[in-house]
């Protein structure tokens, strides 16, 4: 008996032909494809817009120094040109201020350090039981509404009042950010990964090392740049209230407002604000080397 197939059977069983040489991709009609933009477009964009933005807020400064002071009121905000000659490009003001910054580079980087592993740490142990985020997001909350100034004596009665005392300040600061952007990153895992661990009986530290943390890079990350910002300050403010010990840019800058020396004052504002992008703008670049190849965070265009 001879058997017949089913016409749609036999298109389902046939060997598939071979397309030939493939063909380009089309765009629907109406759409434009996206286009990205070239070296120099984007050289611009990274050079020529922080330049201008730098242009401009000089050219405030001129206009203010110039233009609203009268030049018996000019020591207040001396033109920028003026404090350049002055201060910076003169190794006797510029040395001690280079030296002090180093100080305050050094306080931050270990405040940020321990901001970063206890934050981490905590986050993670957030995400593994409610009650655990219940007992300790309370703490965390604490730690960002309390005023870091309302505490400097008690912080100066139980940890003295050197350097000991500014790294608190740091990690008080910079510890909020980094608890909560881990946290978030950690929560916000795709269920479907979950569940395939769950199907290969994964334990609780494997699902965290080996899913969890790399999928929460971009939020941790997050944490960390907020956080890299944010201990610069903690360290300035350290400097200022708690002055045993080598003296930080915040000791020389509370010295300066004290004595009215308003070129070297601006002048050790600028050094810290030009230390405090630095450390942003490494934070920025490390996330986008770390997670920009795969997540869209890092896209530049």
């Amino acid at each position: 008996m001879t058997r017949t197939l089913d016409p749609a059977t036999e298109v389902r069983g046939a060997a598939p032909k071979s397309a030939g040489p493939a063909r380009p991709a089309v765009t629907a009609p109406g759409t434009v494809p996206p286009r990205r933009r070239g070296p120099v477009r984007r050289a611009v964009s990274a050079v020529g817009v922080p330049a201008l933005a730098l242009a401009l807020g000089v050219g405030v400064w001129y206009a203010v120094s110039y233009l609203l002071l009268v030049p018996a009121r000019r020591f207040l905000l001396p033109p920028p040109h003026q404090v350049v000659a002055r201060s910076l490009a003169d190794p006797v003001h510029l040395e001690p201020m280079l030296q002090a910054l180093g100080v305050t580079a050094r306080i931050a980087a270990i405040g940020f350090v321990l901001a970063a592993l206890i934050g981490i740490g905590v986050g993670s142990l957030m995400n593994q039981a409610r009650w655990i985020e219940r007992l300790v997001y309370p703490y965390a909350v604490m730690l960002q509404v309390i005023p870091v100034l309302a505490i400097v004596p008690l912080i100066g009665l139980w940890f003295g009042f050197g350097t000991g005392s500014r790294v608190v300040v740091c990690v008080m600061i910079a510890l909020f950010p980094v608890i909560t952007n881990t946290h978030f990153g950690l929560r916000s895992v795709n269920k479907g990964l979950h569940e395939l661990f769950t199907l290969g009986r994964a334990s609780r530290p494997r699902r965290l090392i080996r899913l969890e943390l790399p999928a929460a890079l971009p939020s941790v990350f997050t944490g960390l740049r907020i956080a890299a910002g944010q201990v610069v300050i903690g360290a300035i403010l350290g400097d200022m209230f708690f002055a045993k010990g080598e003296p930080g840019i915040g000791t020389l800058l509370d010295t300066y407002r004290a004595t009215l020396r308003s070129e070297d004052l601006i002048a050790a504002i600028v050094l810290a604000s030009a230390f405090g992008i630095a450390v942003y703008t490494v934070f920025t670049l490390a996330s986008q080397a770390v997670v920009g190849r795969w997540h869209s965070s890092g896209d530049r265009g």
